[in-house]
């Protein structure tokens, strides 16, 4: 559903509990999307990992495909061109080379099929959790070099602008500033969040990073217990540029969720709280080690 008038147009969100059997979990990736467009959905994301999720590295890098010759790629490409909508697949594990380094990519994908821009996550989750739960994203992902923002075709002239970002980026404050400052008005956040952190973080993370850059978050997250014993929040969200929660799953279990995501509350809430163009050069005071301070006002 577009609104030419008032800019505005409705994003749907994919929440997923994906395995290790990639045929099932594209069959479900289909099904959810399928049911976003039937709401009306124009522009539709679906979560982290969305075709694989599995922590055994060799696994993933005996799955992943070449960019230029994933069959999974061109399966969601034909999916937007049937549906003529604008799909955003959340990441994909991509082979870069025969030494088997891949990349964390998030792929967009216009209502005519064609591949418009791709982001390779930048941060790496390397955490070691309380109870024993460890993840080392780094044993089999090369971390990205560079942001990306790229237009949204959903119908509006002009394209609402739209910022890339993976899960654990998310804790990076200056990524999504800088991607507001460059122009971005929406910022994608696909997701794998594992439950423990999820339950700490996720909502006042994404409100945060919404209210810090006047800017609609859009994350659809992976949800539920998955086949290889990961545990994942679920609860994806649309969060608006004043901070406030306009959709949310309930829960873990898939699901989509739609909201119609009005580009004048982007221009209200910079106007209101213009930050973005309030920042200052500053230096940081580090005292010397021994040094007296006492007496210094």
């Amino acid at each position: 559903m577009i609104d030419t008038q008032q800019q505005s147009f409705r994003a749907g969100l994919v929440q997923m509990c994906s395995g290790r059997e990639i045929l099932d979990n594209l069959n479900e990736a289909d099904r959810l999307i399928r049911e976003a467009a039937a709401h009306g959905a124009v522009y539709i994301q679906t979560p982290e990992n969305t075709a694989l999720l599995e922590l055994d590295p060799k696994v993933t890098q005996r799955e992943a495909q070449f960019f230029n010759d994933s069959s999974i790629l061109a399966m969601f490409q034909n999916l937007a061109r049937e549906l003529h909508v604008c799909l955003h697949i959340g990441s994909l594990a991509i082979r870069l080379d025969q030494q088997d380094r891949l990349v964390n990519r998030s792929c967009l994908i216009s209502p005519s099929g064609e591949l418009l821009a791709h982001y390779d996550k930048i941060h790496m989750f390397d955490v070691d959790l309380v109870g024993g739960e460890s993840y080392r994203e780094s044993k089999h992902y090369i971390p990205g070099q560079k942001s990306v923002i790229a237009d949204l075709p959903v119908g509006l002239t002009p394209a609402p602008k739209l910022g890339f970002s993976i899960c654990y980026d998310l804790r990076f404050a200056a990524l999504y500033r800088s991607l507001a400052k460059a122009g971005a008005q929406l910022i994608g956040v696909p997701a794998a969040f594992t439950k423990q952190t999820g339950q700490a973080h996720w909502h006042i993370l994404l409100r945060a990073r919404a209210i810090e850059t006047g800017c609609f978050i859009l994350a659809a997250a992976q949800g539920g217990t998955h086949e290889n014993g990961r545990s994942t929040y679920g609860h994806s969200l649309i969060v608006s540029p004043w901070g406030e929660v306009i959709a949310q799953a309930s829960g873990m279990k898939p699901q989509v969720i739609v909201a119609d995501i009005d580009l004048s509350k982007v221009a209200n809430a910079r106007t209101a709280i213009p930050a973005l163009t309030h920042d200052r050069p500053f230096a940081t005071d580090t005292p010397s080690p021994g040094s007296d301070r006492k007496g210094i006002k």
